[in-house]
């Protein structure tokens, strides 16, 4: 269930201050991003320019409504009784780390009220803003596009390199980390880099579980609305059997692979 943003405190507000997140949506009880029933946050703006972007209205980084981080905590905590030992809020995107400095207010508050915290994010920063967020981050949910920079680039526009850099920095702190990872047919479903891809991860301790989350076309309309060219709206979803072939992939090397 999604709130409607009209019903949030200080949802017309339109100053950008630290007390404040600029936020596309929220949903109530989601259970797909993070353990347990959590209340996800949906934040504004995003630097990749990903080709099947299922939330292309989430990217422009001065749209969105500003909301005051107080009032996101009072939500939660009315929520509270529907987390159990398991659930929490998970701030998602548009791009999180775009707003790390007030992210770590937002989950130091959090924490304070016993909260559990996920942040679901590509990795575009990688810098002592993100670290120090990380550091107020139960699980790290990190979207992993492509291994192959030349090919993360067709994908998104931009270099992985800041990706799989927050990925070695969260592995030596020791923290949880699941790692996510988009099946787009044409785009990330090469044998030979999918191996890559869990080569690369195979070693690190803190991985608790791999996603693989099959591209579908729910968002194409979207990008109708926004009258922006979608360039996948003519991609049907991966095969049962690219799907097959990449889970056992992936379970050669991870203990804790889903399908989604």
């Amino acid at each position: 269930m999604y709130f409607p943003l009209q019903d949030i405190e200080a949802a017309k507000l339109n100053i950008d201050d630290p007390g404040h997140l600029r936020i596309h949506s929220l949903e109530t009880f989601g259970t797909h991003d993070g353990p347990g029933v959590r209340m996800v946050v949906f934040v504004q703006g995003c630097q990749f320019r990903c080709v099947y972007c299922q939330n292309p209205d989430s990217l422009d980084v001065k749209a969105g409504t500003m909301v005051e981080i107080d009032e996101l905590v009072k939500r939660a905590k009315r929520q509270k009784n529907y987390f159990d030992e398991e659930g929490g809020v998970t701030v998602s995107g548009g791009e999180p780390l775009l707003q790390r400095s007030k992210l770590t207010t937002f989950f130091k508050a959090l924490h304070a009220e016993g909260i559990n915290t996920c942040l679901d994010t590509n990795g575009r920063l990688n810098d002592a803003g993100a670290h120090e967020l990380l550091e107020h981050t139960d699980i790290l949910l990190l979207d992993v596009k492509h291994i192959n920079d030349e090919w993360h680039h067709k994908l998104t526009g931009l270099t992985n390199k800041n990706t799989l850099g927050l990925a070695a920095y969260r592995e030596s702190t020791g923290k949880p980390m699941w790692l996510r990872y988009v099946l787009v047919p044409g785009w990330t479903d090469q044998p030979e880099y999918v191996e890559e891809w869990g080569r690369h991860f195979a070693d690190y301790k803190t991985v608790q579980r791999v996603e693989i989350i099959p591209f579908h076309q729910l968002g194409a309309h979207k990008w109708e609305l926004l009258k922006m060219d979608y360039p996948l709206k003519e991609l049907s979803s991966p095969s049962d059997e690219v799907r097959q072939r990449t889970l056992a992939i992936f379970n050669k090397y991870f203990d804790n692979v889903i399908l989604k």
